[in-house]
């Protein structure tokens, strides 16, 4: 009952304060004003602040309280163990899957990084030279090494 009666009083004492703010000429002002003071007004009207005024002196929401604290408590406990072990075991059996997949050939001349990571190459310009066979062992590097 105590709680409902400041609640409001605040609320009125808010809306006088945006309408004196309002008549000094500061509306963007006095509609934020009046939009904080509504706010205890509209928690008075929904009853919020009688569950709130219930829940601070029941032991029993407390308690509950306390157990949601130990779950959330073992919940990120868990989480932290997964993340450092690497995921679930079906996610740590398909990496090593992958990973196998992914595997440098022996007389591959690249290593194969994957789809995603390999960027297309373009076929090395170098600049041509009068007598055409100066360039042609580099060339034939650069092929090689697919630049």
């Amino acid at each position: 009952m105590i709680a409902e009666t400041v609640c409001s009083a605040v609320a009125a004492a808010g809306l006088g304060i945006a309408a004196v703010t309002a008549y000094r000429k500061r509306f963007l002002a006095a509609t934020r004003i009046a939009a904080y003071s509504l706010v205890p007004l509209g928690l008075v009207m929904t009853g919020v602040v009688e569950w709130l005024a219930d829940t601070a002196f029941s032991p029993t929401a407390w308690a509950g309280f306390g157990v949601l604290g130990v779950a959330w408590v073992l919940f990120m406990t868990t989480r932290a163990v997964e993340r450092r072990r690497g995921g679930t075991r079906k996610e740590r059996k398909e990496a090593r899957a992958a990973a196998q997949r992914d595997a440098v050939a022996p007389a591959a001349s690249a290593p194969s990084l994957g789809a995603a990571s390999r960027q297309p190459t373009r076929p090395a310009t170098a600049p041509k030279a009068q007598s055409g066979d100066d360039f042609s062992d580099i060339e034939a590097i650069l092929k090689k090494h697919g630049i």
